[in-house]
């Protein structure tokens, strides 16, 4: 255990002393989340801006008086809409849907025939069709009202048009709904664990037998398994600690957002933090041993980057999993590193409670890549010291 820690301290410090690769580190892990989720409620806050103003941009409204009146009774103000909308929505130079009305509007309505109404956006335009929805909503008002005019007309009970009434009722607690804007967070905080200790595992093996000091250090009379424990607890506590710095700066980072509802339903302080932290310790510790096993074979340091490409890939593409299956968690993605920590951290902005029988796979996961890769990494060791 001493001469792991000898091992130990000698790694981290020289981790530190490479400032140049620790900027290269931090910068991305402290603040590409954070202004991300900004650049997110600022969307937010645009189109809650938008929902404020209230205004439609129409064609022909003058022809449909009667459309008119009900969509100001509405509170929206009617504005027409330019003579080029159609370009300038396919140019997304113009961030609102149209709503265009037939000449014959009036004269179809009297008529007892249902005028065509259309409502023009571009799908490739997304702030476009952010809107459309309230318009379509109007309509559906529009027409209901009309139908249940013509029924009073008639004589007719208005309730006829409404045999069942409708109420909706959402489960999703606050923190859940925003966790569907928030779900970025937990990709950048096991982005940070990668990242964290890539740089340390690959140096600690490659970059050491480039530079010629391997097999010196493996000369020395210390076990391989207590040299190779102490640059896997270099290179593990790096990873943690870019994760926890990562973590901390999204609690600042939600004293800016610009929209009001997200950072009402919003709430990231310690305990989510203390929380995504312990969540890492296996990942760390898994990815730090995986990584030098896949680079304790090579020969440079820029030949075990390369080989490190797939477990980064892999790592980074595990949270799109869940996104790509929307019908649930499912038991298997606790046993997979890095989509085990997205759902667990998932349920804790959700503000859901934690089960051990969904923490435990993450656990032993983590512990098995470990000894195994620490293994790998002792064994491949003692054979280049036996050539």
């Amino acid at each position: 255990m001493t001469q792991a820690l000898i091992v130990f301290s000698k790694e981290l410090t020289d981790a530190l002393r490479d400032r140049r690769t620790l900027l290269r580190l931090l910068v991305p892990a402290l603040l590409m989340g954070p202004l991300l989720l900004m650049a997110l409620s600022g969307l937010i806050a645009s189109l809650e801006e938008r929902a404020d103003k209230r205004e439609i941009l129409v064609v022909n409204i003058d022809a449909a008086p009667t459309m008119k009146n009900f969509i100001e009774r509405q509170t929206y103000t009617l504005k027409a809409a330019p003579d080029d909308y159609e370009a300038r929505l396919r140019g997304t130079t113009l961030l609102e849907p149209v709503l265009v009305l037939p000449a014959d509007f009036e004269a179809k309505l009297r008529a007892g025939e249902a005028p065509t109404v259309e409502v023009v956006t571009d799908s490739a335009n997304q702030r476009a069709s952010a809107g459309v929805g309230a318009i379509k909503s109007l309509l559906y008002g529009f027409s209901h009202e009309r139908a249940m005019l013509n029924l009073a007309m008639r004589g007719v009970s208005t309730e006829l048009l409404e045999p069942v009434n409708v109420e909706e009722r959402d489960l999703a607690s606050a923190q859940a709904r925003a966790a569907r804007l928030t779900g970025i967070i937990p990709m950048f905080i096991i982005m940070a664990v990668l990242y964290g200790a890539l740089t340390a595992a690959l140096d600690s093996t490659a970059g050491e037998r480039e530079r010629g000091s391997l097999e010196p250090l493996l000369m020395n009379p210390a076990p391989h398994g207590a040299i190779v424990a102490g640059k896997w607890a270099a290179a593990a506590l790096l990873g943690m600690a870019v994760a926890l710095m990562s973590s901390l700066s999204f609690i600042p980072a939600q004293w800016l957002l610009q929209s009001d509802v997200l950072q009402a339903q919003f709430s990231f302080g310690s305990g989510e933090v203390l929380a995504f932290w312990l969540l890492q310790i296996p990942l760390a510790m898994g990815l730090s041993a995986l990584l030098m096993a896949l680079a304790i074979r090579s020969k440079t340091f820029k030949e075990a980057q390369a080989g490190s490409t797939l477990v980064i890939t892999a790592v980074s593409l595990m949270p799109m999993v869940s996104l790509l299956n929307p019908g649930g968690e499912a038991p298997w993605y606790f046993w997979v590193p890095g989509l085990a920590q997205n759902t667990l951290m998932m349920s804790v902005l959700k503000g859901e409670a934690l089960r051990w029988s969904q923490v435990m796979p993450g656990v032993l996961v983590g512990l098995v890549l470990t000894a195994v890769g620490l293994a790998y990494v002792a064994r491949s060791m003692r054979a280049a010291v036996a050539r």
